[in-house]
């Protein structure tokens, strides 16, 4: 158990780094991190819920995808998290926290067929990738090309697994109860 009374870094804060990247920009970014964080982890859970919940012909391939994805998604948490803690600041991270920043909404607790699942899940998925490219453009106008280049790398992967659920939500895909009868 900690005997420490006192927070080592204050949320919210941002620390001179050793990146050379100036405090106001660092702020900036770090703001902007913490928003596409809590997105990432917002779909995170969100894909989870799909994976352990997917029913029906198509299973098998969609629980795949959806645990990949959610890893995917964690890797990238991660690297964001990672990013902002670099710059001097703190990565958001407690539930309430995570809630505020995020810029996306979950859909609720209950159980919707695969369908309407994934069309929730592309929702996230698109909201995420215009923040993406936002803060790319940000990070390069503020001259911190390292994060640019990082958030590029996630959007890449975002933007893939958007295209591999379009897929999925094909017109000839994912039987329903409309075209069995």
């Amino acid at each position: 158990m900690s005997t420490q009374k006192e927070a080592m870094r204050e949320f919210g804060t941002v620390e001179e780094n050793d990146l050379r990247l100036d405090t106001e920009k660092s702020e900036q970014i770090i703001d902007a991190l913490n928003t596409d964080l809590a997105a990432t982890f917002t779909l995170y859970h969100q894909l989870r819920k799909h994976h352990w919940n997917v029913e029906g012909a198509e299973f098998r391939d969609l629980h795949i995808f959806l645990g990949e994805a959610a890893e995917r998604a964690e890797e990238a948490a991660d690297e964001i998290a990672e990013r902002a803690q670099a710059l001097g600041g703190t990565p958001v991270a407690g539930l309430g926290q995570l809630q505020e920043h995020s810029p996306v909404e979950p859909e609720d607790d209950d159980i919707y067929d695969i369908r309407t699942s994934l069309a929730h899940d592309l929702e996230i998925y698109g909201d995420i990738i215009e923040s993406l490219r936002d803060h790319v453009e940000l990070a390069t106008n503020l001259g911190d090309h390292a994060t640019a280049e990082i958030l590029r790398q996630i959007l890449v992967d975002v933007e893939e697994d958007a295209h591999h659920l379009e897929h999925y939500l094909g017109d000839d895909t994912l039987v329903t109860e409309e075209t069995m009868n």
